[in-house]
């Protein structure tokens, strides 16, 4: 067999050796990385699931529209699925459905459109399983603008509906109680 340095050099026993002492680091908590692939999210800490953080993170509580229309889209459908799963899953929530708009048009119209939006949400929710009972809408047209983009973009997510969990209701909400 001969010797096994000369067999396959000098650079594989440095490889190897290589892979001794990191392999040996790794397992003393030495020279590694920390494994943060599943680690929580900065600033939620533990997520425990049914909390507002699981919804927020793990689910997705926005769902965008097309310009100047309230149809929900085969994207945002997936969306609201999820969210159905979860709000089945976790009846302790209530749930305001927010929809808002940037489109052209008087406030007015704005505001009609994003109502519009978070009734077409709502409806999905309800047909997936959700009891209307948990939930409400309110449209806020152009009053809550997403502001932090370039104006095309902001424009795009300025069509959307943001599903909000609440532990009571609002002035917003019919008094279903």
């Amino acid at each position: 067999m001969g010797n096994w340095i000369g067999r396959f050099g000098q650079g594989a026993a440095v490889v190897l050796l290589c892979g001794f002492v990191l392999a040996a680091c790794n397992s003393a908590g030495g020279l590694s990385s920390p494994d943060v692939t599943n680690a929580p999210a900065a600033g939620f800490g533990n997520i425990s699931s049914g909390s507002e953080e699981d919804f927020i993170l793990n689910v997705g509580r926005r769902i965008y529209f097309e310009k100047g229309s309230a149809v929900v889209s085969d994207e945002a459908e997936m969306t609201i699925e999820s969210q159905a799963r979860w709000l089945k899953s976790n009846k302790k929530w209530l749930v305001k459905i927010q929809g808002h708009a940037d489109d052209s048009g008087s406030d007015a119209a704005q505001k009609t459109l994003s109502t519009k939006r978070a009734d077409a949400v709502m409806a999905e929710l309800v047909k997936l399983g959700v009891d209307p009972k948990r939930m409400w809408v309110k449209g806020y047209g152009i009053e809550r603008p997403v502001t932090d983009c370039d104006a095309v973009t902001c424009q795009v997510q300025n069509r959307r509906v943001v599903v909000n969990l609440r532990e009571e209701f609002d002035d917003s909400a019919p008094q279903y109680r």
